[in-house]
């Protein structure tokens, strides 16, 4: 992937607003249907084009197909893998882990009761996301009951096609990304009720996302392997200290790079984040904390949510845990967390800070998250993807003197 050698280049987490009639077809269920299909490639031609419209070099298919497999970043890929099922809770098994926000939950308990919680991050957001109250109980889990194995070839196929065919003609300097599951994200949370342990199952979780990642750089494209377990199983284990978390950490690294053999590193970009979820993060776990493991996966780029007022601080963690030669930092300058929309000269002074530490060329403009359901409307995110951009320019002058 390229670095930022005449200006600084702009990317964003994945998530996009999509046109509305395509999307009414995916809300319609929780599958990808043959209409859903037919209708990809235009919808994805759009979400390209908005992009480029908004100044933004490094884009993607904004995560479109993402919707119809469940609605998150992870409930995609349940169409695409075997081996798993979905199983009612057993009350004499405990919980593998506790849920999100573990830790904040004993420090805000009238917060999480309420339900305030559960309407995202950006507030307000989408009619009819918001439910005061508390979520349902889960009755079901996902457990791995056999082998398990990538079964989704024929879908990533038609994403790789889709972008690839909405990207003819554009310019040379245009890079294009698909976001695909974590190992982690797809395989710590669930139950293991086949393999003979903990590690055995997790590398075959990473062998089964692999097929994904490789079917992505087969196409030219930079896979960006999501995970943000990495940062947030600090709320999974409320009475884990630091260097408990760390050993952990070192486990999901080897995981993680189980996942990327054979996979090119110069086309691999590793997103992390501390959850998306309206909350306090008060005790999200401090980025000098990880920084250092988070190198050791085998990627180009690191994509580090830093947009936000949890975050926004962090880029001074730079100082101190050096970059190695040849990486790209993608800081996230533009935050899911609010919906007022960044001041250019904001994006500016983030990204010089961050280029005074890691260099000018090894520094890209990211978003915290997926913006595209996480603030109030859409014009919010056009917005704020153009004042990323506008930032850029900004940060560029003062960086090249031009």
């Amino acid at each position: 992937m390229r670095h930022s050698t005449d200006g600084i280049r702009s990317t964003h987490g994945g998530n996009l607003p999509r046109p509305a009639q395509f999307d009414a077809l995916l809300q319609q269920g929780t599958v990808v249907t043959a209409e859903v299909a037919g209708q990809l490639p235009g919808a994805v031609q759009y979400v390209v084009d908005r992009q480029l419209d908004c100044g933004v070099t490094v884009i993607n298919d904004g995560e479109y197909v993402k919707a119809a497999g469940g609605g998150s970043y992870a409930g995609y890929i349940h169409q695409r893998v075997s081996g798993w099922e979905d199983l009612p809770v057993d009350p004499a098994k405990p919980a593998k882990r506790d849920g999100v926000g573990g830790r904040e939950r004993r420090m805000f308990p009238g917060f999480f009761e309420s339900g305030l919680w559960l309407q995202g991050s950006g507030g307000p957001v989408r009619p009819g996301y918001f439910k005061p109250g508390r979520p349902p109980e889960r009755t079901t889990e996902w457990v791995a009951t056999g082998p398990v194995a990538y079964t989704g070839h024929a879908a990533i196929k038609a994403d790789v096609d889709a972008l690839t065919k909405a990207l003819a003609g554009k310019p040379a300097e245009v890079e294009g990304f698909v976001a695909a599951l974590g190992p982690l994200s797809l395989g710590a949370g669930s139950r293991n009720e086949h393999y003979s342990s903990e590690e055995e199952y997790m590398m075959a979780v990473a062998e089964v996302v692999r097929e994904e990642y490789k079917a992505i750089t087969d196409a030219g494209f930079i896979v960006q392997v999501d995970e943000p377990e990495f940062a947030t199983s600090w709320q999974f284990y409320p009475d884990w200290d630091v260097p408990r978390y760390r050993e952990y950490l070192e486990f999901c690294v080897a995981v993680i790079n189980h996942a990327l053999e054979g996979v090119p590193a110069d086309q691999v970009r590793f997103h992390v984040c501390w959850g998306s979820g309206h909350r306090p993060h008060v005790t999200d776990i401090d980025l000098i904390d990880i920084a250092d493991l988070m190198l050791k996966i085998n990627a180009q780029a690191y994509s580090v949510e830093a947009g936000n007022v949890r975050h926004a601080h962090e880029w001074t963690v730079w100082r101190d845990v050096k970059l190695p030669d040849g990486k790209i930092l993608v800081p996230g300058v533009i935050s899911h967390a609010t919906d007022l929309v960044e001041a250019p000269g904001l994006v500016a002074e983030r990204l010089v800070n961050y280029a005074s530490v890691v260099g000018r060329e090894n520094v890209q403009a990211g978003t915290d998250c997926g913006i595209g359901s996480r603030v109030g409307h859409e014009e919010i995110v056009w917005a704020k993807l153009r004042a990323m951009a506008l930032g850029c320019e900004l940060a560029s002058k003062q960086l090249w003197g031009k």
